[in-house]
């Protein structure tokens, strides 16, 4: 046998492997075992990286927790399992993870041919680039016959092939296995320019030694939709991930907050009732408490509290809502109701 048959035989039977387990009903699996198995992104601050204590924190990070919340009343019932962009994929389809939240972009082939469900969009990102100032280079477009780097494993190689082959101009592609390798390879001297999700720049440049001398160009070359991921074939765990990040959109949007949520069960309003479980069972359907939202965000937060905390204002990034806003705001966060 060929390796290429090899290869489609070891996928076929990594995949096949994967939905037996999530058929097995994964909800089950999590509360028999105590503990939730979160695939992340092994450093990148704001969406996912230990603290100095160890501790992980970010955007995705809490995404988790919040599932957490909801099945244990536990945010801290979690295994944060760091993987690369190549091994990512993988580790959801064997079962190594229950849930994959690691800044990954939902696509077509990634959504019907590797076996997975994507459950939202927790971050709308596009790709950019990021160069040092003195370069003076003011556009993508004036890069013909540079050098970039770029992580391997991810959208980020194909886009920066059709956007330079659509402009007619050169670069010469320095491919690297990781995030914090690319940076070092800008810093270095390496590439004259570093490509990746405008997220993960912001990220990458204060890991810089002179950040301030780094600037992102202003084109934004692709649609990045990130968010998190499930095996296919088990709805009721499906809908729980995916209600999870729902739970904390429409939180924000009704104003309830970690610090007033049980203020607000006292509340007359229909939909508040509805979500905080005063009035009905929503989490009946997917295997969840009455009150699993007021869980949600009594220990993690809404999505606008944990947004500012780990890349916003009140975080080292300072990233604008801009996309990531309620569509209230202008932004395109947008949760369907509880009721």
């Amino acid at each position: 046998m060929t390796g290429k048959g090899k290869t489609a035989l070891l996928v076929t039977a990594t995949l096949a492997a994967g939905l037996s387990q999530a058929q097995a009903a994964t909800l089950d699996s999590v509360k028999e075992r105590g503990m939730l198995k979160c695939g992340v992104n092994s450093a990148l601050a704001g969406f996912s990286n230990p603290d100095d204590k160890g501790v992980w924190q970010g955007l995705d990070v809490d995404l988790c927790r919040g599932i957490a919340a909801a099945v244990f009343n536990d945010p801290g019932k979690v295994q944060f399992i760091p993987l690369n962009a190549k091994e990512r994929l993988t580790a959801l389809q064997s079962g190594e993870i229950d849930v994959l939240s690691r800044n990954t972009t939902w696509t077509s082939s990634r959504d019907t041919e590797l076996g997975v469900n994507f459950t939202g969009i927790n971050y709308y990102d596009g790709q950019g680039f990021l160069i040092n100032k003195s370069l003076g280079v003011a556009s993508a477009k004036d890069l013909d016959g540079a050098a970039i780097c770029i992580q391997s494993g991810t959208t980020t190689e194909l886009n920066v092939a059709d956007y330079f082959r659509k402009n007619g101009i050169s670069y010469t592609a320095v491919v690297f296995d990781t995030s914090d390798q690319t940076v070092q390879g800008l810093e270095a001297g390496r590439c004259d320019v570093l490509t990746s999700d405008l997220s993960q720049l912001y990220a990458l440049r204060t890991k810089l030694s002179k950040p301030d001398e780094a600037v992102a160009l202003p084109e934004v070359i692709s649609k990045e939709p990130l968010g998190p991921s499930v095996r296919q074939g088990d709805d009721q765990w499906f809908n729980v991930v995916k209600w999870t990040h729902f739970a904390m959109v429409n939180a924000e949007e009704m104003g309830i907050t970690k610090a007033n949520v049980d203020s607000m069960k006292g509340s007359d309003n229909p939909d508040m009732r509805r979500f905080l479980g005063e009035d009905a069972d929503f989490g009946k359907g997917m295997g969840l408490p009455a009150d699993w939202a007021y869980r949600i965000i009594k220990q993690v937060g809404n999505y606008g509290e944990i947004f500012e905390a780990n890349v916003g204002q009140g975080s080292a990034l300072k990233i604008d809502r801009g996309l990531n806003a309620l569509w209230t705001e202008g932004g395109l966060q947008y949760a369907p109701p509880i009721r």
